[in-house]
C-alpha cells in the first residue's frame, strides 16, 4: 500500500511540475513579446516625428506642412529614415541640402524639409525643440543635428568628453535628452518658416569609434507656444 502512495506521489509530483514549467514558459513568451512590441514600436515606428502644440493649432492656427500649403496642413509629420548609417564629413554633405520638400535622404544622412504656417491673424512666438529619445551604444556622443531655418544653418552636438566645450563648429546639445531648444520670436500672420534637419554621424568627432557600430537613435521635434512677451533672462517653462 505504501508502494502505490509513494508511486502515486511521484506521479503527482513529475504531473505538477510539468504544469509549473508550461505556465513559466507561458509566461516568459508573453514578457519576450512585450519587450519585442515595446522596441519595435520604439525603434521601428519612425525615428524622427515633427508634432506642434494643439494651442498653436487650434487657437492660433499655425501649422505644419511638407510643401508650404494651406491644403497638406498637418500637426504630426514623419520622415522617412535610412537603415543604415556610416560616418561620414560634413565636408561631404550637399550644397544643396536645404532644397526640396519632404524627405530627401542621402548616402549615410537623413534629410527632412517642411514648413511652420502662420495662417491666423496675430504675431506669435513659439520654441522649437529636438529630444533624444532613446540611444543605443552611446551612438549620441557623435551625431550632428543641422537646422536650417528659412536659410540660416546651426549645427548642433553633444559637448566635448574632453573640456565640456562645443564641438568644433557647433552649438552644444542643451542636455542628454534635449538636443535644441529655440525659440522664434514675432512669427506673423500669412509667414512661412521653411526647416529643414539634417542628420549624420560626424565622422572627424573624437569619440566616432568602433564602439557606436550598431548603435541607434531615436528624436522627435516638437513646436510650441509662447503665450507672453519673452524678456531677456526667461527661459521656456
Amino acid at each position: 500500500m505504501n508502494e502505490v502512495e509513494v508511486k502515486a506521489q511521484k506521479i503527482y509530483k513529475r504531473e505538477l511540475f510539468k504544469k509549473i514549467v508550461k505556465i513559466v514558459f507561458l509566461l516568459l513568451l508573453i514578457v519576450i513579446s512585450i519587450i519585442y512590441l515595446a522596441l519595435y514600436i520604439v525603434y521601428e515606428g519612425g525615428r524622427f516625428t515633427v508634432t506642434l502644440d494643439k494651442n498653436l493649432s487650434n487657437r492660433k492656427n499655425v501649422f505644419l506642412s511638407e510643401d508650404g500649403k494651406i491644403s497638406n496642413k498637418q500637426i504630426k509629420l514623419g520622415a522617412e529614415t535610412i537603415d543604415y548609417m556610416d560616418n561620414i564629413s560634413i565636408k561631404w554633405l550637399p550644397e544643396n541640402l536645404d532644397e526640396g520638400t519632404g524627405a530627401h535622404n542621402g548616402d549615410n544622412y537623413i534629410a527632412y524639409s517642411f514648413y511652420v504656417v502662420n495662417a491666423g491673424e496675430e504675431t506669435v512666438h513659439y520654441w522649437y525643440e529636438i529630444d533624444i529619445d532613446d540611444t543605443i551604444l552611446k551612438v549620441d556622443e557623435a551625431i550632428r543635428i543641422m537646422i536650417i531655418q528659412n536659410g540660416k544653418q546651426v549645427v548642433y552636438a553633444k559637448k566635448s568628453k574632453i573640456d565640456g566645450s562645443a564641438e568644433e563648429g557647433t552649438k552644444r546639445f542643451v542636455s542628454d535628452t534635449v538636443a535644441v531648444l529655440e525659440q522664434r520670436k514675432s512669427f506673423k500672420p500669412n509667414g512661412k518658416d521653411r526647416y529643414t534637419v539634417v542628420v549624420w554621424i560626424e565622422g572627424d568627432d573624437p569619440e566616432c569609434k568602433n564602439d557606436l557600430l550598431g548603435g541607434e537613435i531615436k528624436m522627435h521635434m516638437s513646436f510650441t507656444e509662447e503665450h507672453v512677451e519673452v524678456k531677456k533672462n526667461k527661459t521656456k517653462k
